[in-house]
């Protein structure tokens, strides 16, 4: 790699996720870094086809192989890349699976946390802005006089997945406290948009119609808990977000929930996304392997605190994301009719 020893360096945890390549997207429009992204071997490459080019060619994005469980490989990562900036975004994401492999979960999300940010403080000569990504999930189940959810409000955790990163949370606090680490927390709620996994409802939904629409199955959207109340943002406001936080009067130590401006039921939310379709004859049907042991169904964020420190607001609306995620899976099943439905 021929880098440059001065350009402004920032290192992706999970870039291959949906999160993680959008991130990596508006870094390239937005600034002239040197982006450097940490993936597993195995890990599928479809969400960062698009800058496969740039990597071959050196062309400010590269690719380290990492694991958050494999503690050497994380020092060698750092060791190579020397970042001025952390995203931490890996993280076994799915609350779904979390609930049939939560030691998984656990080792993933709590170990690896807690080893990359031990990794980057043995480094004595890299002090890098770290950003902690944790999730509205740690909030689980709110009572509705707590609504919207502040940072203070308790911590109720509904799944393994969410103990996670509780676990996560309190460690990336832990560093920025104990061993001055320049960490920054975030709590982000419901984000999506294209790229987002199929094992979250709104994805499923709008797959779902996308194979309707072929032809390939009856016009029937199996669903689950449809009454759960959410605030939905655009990941590609979400990572605006995080960009700005690192960049804005970043402050060590401090945490902060993101989210979006538009709230409804689950159920508001797959009617929307019928609307757009061509078939207007789709039904629902309650599957139960959809349905969560526990479900944190009220999901409304508080996020005057972040805004107060930075001025960020969503900017794309309810409409264009779910619009844009639709197309997302219209192209795919297009390219690839052979879809698992899950």
């Amino acid at each position: 790699m021929n880098k440059s020893a001065n350009k402004t360096k920032a290192l992706i945890t999970g870039i291959t996720g949906m999160v993680g390549s959008h991130l990596a997207d508006y870094l390239l429009d937005n600034t002239e870094w040197e982006l450097h992204g940490m993936c597993r071997w195995r890990s599928s490459q479809e969400n960062i086809n698009h800058l496969l080019k740039k990597v071959n060619r050196g062309d400010r994005v590269f690719f380290h192989y990492g694991d958050l469980c494999d503690y050497i490989s994380l020092q060698n990562v750092i060791e190579q890349v020397r970042p001025d900036y952390v995203f931490h975004l890996a993280a076994q994401s799915y609350p779904k699976t979390s609930f049939t492999s939560p030691i998984n979960t656990y080792d993933t999300n709590i170990q690896g946390t807690e080893n990359l940010l031990e990794a980057l403080r043995k480094f004595s000569d890299i002090d890098p802005w770290i950003h902690v990504c944790s999730s509205s999930e740690i909030f689980g189940r709110v009572e509705k006089e707590k609504l919207p959810i502040d940072e203070d409000c308790t911590f109720h955790p509904a799944s393994p997945y969410a103990i996670s990163k509780v676990g996560t949370d309190l460690i990336g606090r832990y560093h920025a406290e104990a061993y001055n680490q320049k960490v920054q927390v975030t709590r982000m709620f419901t984000h999506t948009g294209p790229r987002r996994g199929d094992v979250f409802a709104e994805s499923s939904f709008a797959k779902q119609i996308a194979i309707i629409e072929t032809g390939e199955i009856e016009p029937i959207i199996k669903v689950g808990n449809l009454d759960s109340l959410r605030t939905f943002a655009d990941v590609r406001d979400a990572v605006r977000a995080y960009y700005i936080l690192l960049t804005k009067n970043p402050i060590a130590g401090a945490y902060y929930n993101i989210g979006g401006d538009y709230t409804c039921k689950i159920s508001d939310m797959l009617d929307y996304l019928t609307s757009l379709s061509k078939i207007n004859n789709i039904k629902i049907e309650i599957d139960k392997e959809r349905l969560r042991p526990i479900d944190a169904d009220l999901q409304v964020p508080n996020t005057n605190k972040f805004h107060k420190h930075t001025g960020w607001k969503p900017k794309i609306s309810f409409e264009k994301t779910m619009q844009d995620l639709l197309e997302f899976w219209r192209q795919k099943v297009k390219k690839n009719p052979n879809q698992l439905l899950r």
